[in-house]
């Protein structure tokens, strides 16, 4: 509850956090939000790059689609991927996590060395050439995302688990008979979660700019899925004259890891107990 309220209490903080519950409700009813979610994925070559009006408020794109529809709908793709993404990852990372800081060894000395060396290549271009490898398409782009991504939790995790594993309810733990697995699932993994969280809160953000930029870069969504990516893609071509066509996606993308970036800075500043006793 203290974390709570000081996350309350961080007016950045809640402003990210606004951002993203705002865009989670548009996410769940976009079907009937947009204004035309019907049409989103039809040409309509007589009204295409429309400039903004009363009947299309973010103008229309090269095949005469609504971009606020597109927009709307995209919120949806973008925050299923970002959320897909950070599970798979965490679903790799955190078992590796734990294993590798629970032991010393040859076993922790491996799975970190991979570690490292996944986290040495810069995640975008890994993602690029595994989404090529495998196939382009928004499938392929989470598969990659989601296995360039899991080093950041396998670090944090580890982290945790060594500064944890010498604590004393863990010396006691282990005094009375509980088994490792026990230890860590239920002892270890509890006191480690708000820094996965606030991993992966982070995270979804950087997932969903990168997803953005494959993307734009031919190896994620494919047409016609209302990809902000892909439609800033699409834009190229038309500009300066159709400012409107890249403008709103791009802002979409902009709003919406800035909300989970703030939102990821509130809950690592709440969370961390050292920060909490430098606020009082």
């Amino acid at each position: 509850m203290t974390a709570l309220r000081l996350l309350l209490r961080d007016r950045v903080a809640a402003f990210g956090g606004l951002i993203v519950l705002f865009a989670l409700v548009v996410a769940i009813f976009a079907p009937w939000i947009a204004p035309y979610p019907d049409d989103a994925f039809e040409s309509h070559i007589m009204q295409r790059l429309r400039p903004p009006s009363a009947e299309f408020p973010f103008g229309t794109d090269n095949l005469g689609r609504d971009i606020l529809s597109r927009v709307i709908l995209g919120t949806r793709n973008a925050l299923l991927v970002a959320v897909a993404v950070v599970l798979a990852a965490m679903a790799i990372g955190v078992p590796i996590g734990l294993a590798a800081g629970w032991r010393e060894g040859w076993l922790s000395e491996t799975l970190m060395r991979v570690t490292d060396v996944f986290l040495a290549v810069p995640q975008l271009i890994l993602a690029l050439a595994l989404g090529q490898l495998i196939a382009p398409g928004i499938g392929a782009a989470m598969v990659a995302l989601a296995l360039t991504y899991w080093p950041f939790f396998a670090r944090t995790v580890f982290a945790e688990t060594r500064r944890l594993r010498s604590a004393l309810f863990v010396d006691a733990l282990a005094g009375i008979g509980a088994s490792p697995a026990r230890i860590l699932l239920l002892h270890v993994l509890p006191n480690a979660a708000p820094a996965v969280l606030v991993r992966a809160t982070i995270g979804m953000g950087f997932t969903i700019l990168t997803a953005a930029i494959l993307g734009f870069l031919g190896v994620g969504a494919a047409p016609p899925s209302p990809d902000w990516g892909l439609a800033v893609s699409e834009a190229r071509q038309h500009l300066p004259e159709a400012w409107w066509f890249p403008t709103f996606p791009g802002m979409a993308i902009l709003l919406l890891v800035l909300g989970f970036n703030l939102l990821g800075d509130g809950l690592r500043d709440a969370a961390d107990p050292r920060l909490r006793r430098s606020r009082r």
